[in-house]
């Protein structure tokens, strides 16, 4: 079961870095969120 749940947090960290990376740097401002932040925000969206 851990290892379902550390595969699943994986897939949504790397899909968050990717909708985010996919983004402009004024979408990503609108939303608060520095270019060089996006790995942080994918971090917390795993923890929450």
């Amino acid at each position: 079961m851990n290892a379902a749940r550390t595969f699943n947090n994986w897939r949504k960290y790397r899909q968050t870095v990717t909708e985010l990376g996919r983004m402009s740097s004024r979408e990503l401002n609108d939303l608060g969120i520095n270019r060089a932040d996006i790995y942080s925000v994918a971090r917390q969206s795993v923890a929450r």
